[in-house]
């Protein structure tokens, strides 16, 4: 029996686990747990089931091509090598391939995409923009070969024949195509030469259609100044950017119809605007000039100044009325005024002392008690000619 260090028998049961063939292509399915994306890029986690739980890690490399973003309680596929670890003599998976149990990568991919612009509010109707009635210029982000720019450049020709249509050329499949088309929106919309953006292809498979589900592109949509139209495929097809998208159309000829007016109609309403502007016009015009007719057959516009000599003789009377009432209000008050002096006259203390009556003062108020004076007192004697002071020389109550 051989004596080993703890790092030796690590090594040893390292080396048997390699070693076996039927531990270097596994493939065990389970539910993730501990998920936990490490800053240096590699993924951990373990994989259990009922009855067990095994370490596993994914390596940089073959975590960034993952198209979704492994989460706890997630049921996977992982393939890889079994081997041990042994700084903490622990064996784990060391994945190479992870997959979704029961779904594809691509759809847990496109599903978790849209549940995360969901939750940034990119799909609110509230943000959406209404597209303008009358464009200058139409931008389209589309293939120049396909048959959408064709549609889309019929249509706008019939109902807008002198449209400016500026399009920016663009792969709408293959691996270059979701950058190619983030790229023409965010030109188009920053050059400010557009009014609106239609951006779209004619139909086809999910993986045709790719380029218009991944997130550049959605969120170059979002992000326009300009309104955007989103027409990818037929009726069925609906990509990323039809939800997050200002309006939606079936397909490019439709989203064309959408985004361009027909002039012709636009031209006959404003007609018709303007006619039925000038009828009413007509109507007022009519209504008011009879209101005039009525005004100037009225007596008083026909001969105004009878009406004013009318006024003025008025007047005159007024003031005539008024002065003689005047008169007779003054001579009543005068007449009034007599009678009351008269009465004033004879309760007057003067009438008093014309009848031959004094009227003795102390102190400047009259006496009319002797029991109110002493003697020595000096009182004034007020007769009905003028006066005299005197002194009490004997009092008699």
């Amino acid at each position: 029996m051989a004596l080993l260090s703890v790092s030796d028998l690590n090594r040893l049961v390292r080396e048997l686990l390699d070693a076996e063939p039927l531990l270097q292509g596994v493939m065990v399915q389970g539910e993730m747990a501990n998920v936990r994306l490490h800053s240096s890029g590699h993924l951990y986690f373990s994989l259990r089931d009922a009855g067990a739980s095994v370490r596993a890690v994914m390596f940089r490399g073959q975590a960034r091509q993952l198209v979704f973003s492994p989460q706890d309680g997630m049921q996977v596929i992982c393939a890889g090598r079994v081997s041990l670890y042994e700084r903490d003599g622990s064996y784990q998976l060391y994945a190479e391939m992870l997959e979704p149990a029961g779904v594809g990568a691509e759809f847990l991919r496109l599903q978790q995409l849209k549940e995360k612009l969901q939750a940034e509010g990119l799909f609110s109707p509230e943000r959406k923009r209404p597209l303008p009635l009358l464009p200058r210029r139409l931008g389209v982000v589309t293939s120049p070969t396909g048959a959408a720019i064709r549609d889309i450049l019929s249509v706008a020709r019939r109902r807008y024949p002198n449209l400016a249509v500026v399009v920016a050329p663009v792969q709408v499949q293959g691996p270059t195509a979701a950058a190619e088309i983030a790229a023409a929106i965010t030109l188009l919309a920053e050059q400010g030469q557009v009014d609106v953006i239609v951006v779209g292809r004619g139909g086809g498979s999910q993986e045709d259609l790719a380029a218009f589900n991944q997130e550049e592109v959605a969120r170059a949509v979002a992000g326009s100044p300009v309104p955007v139209v989103a027409a990818v495929g037929h009726e069925t097809d609906t990509t990323l950017i039809d939800l997050v998208a200002d309006r939606r159309a079936a397909t490019p000829s439709a989203a064309a119809e959408l985004a361009v007016p027909v002039v012709a109609e636009l031209v006959a309403g404003l007609q018709m605007a303007v006619s039925q502007m000038q009828t009413a016009l007509d109507h007022h015009l009519a209504l008011a000039g009879r209101q005039v007719d009525a005004i100037v057959s009225r007596r008083v516009m026909s001969r105004p100044l009878t009406m004013l000599e009318a006024k003025q003789e008025r007047t005159v009377r007024l003031e005539k009325d008024l002065g003689q009432a005047t008169g007779r209000r003054l001579q009543e008050a005068k007449a009034r005024l007599v009678e009351h002096s008269g009465r004033l006259a004879g309760l007057s203390p003067l009438a008093v002392l014309r009848r031959g009556f004094a009227v003795v003062e102390k102190e400047g108020k009259a006496v009319r008690d002797a029991s109110g004076l002493r003697v020595g007192d000096r009182v004034r004697t007020r007769l009905q000619v003028g006066s005299f002071e005197s002194q009490v020389e004997r009092v008699e109550s």
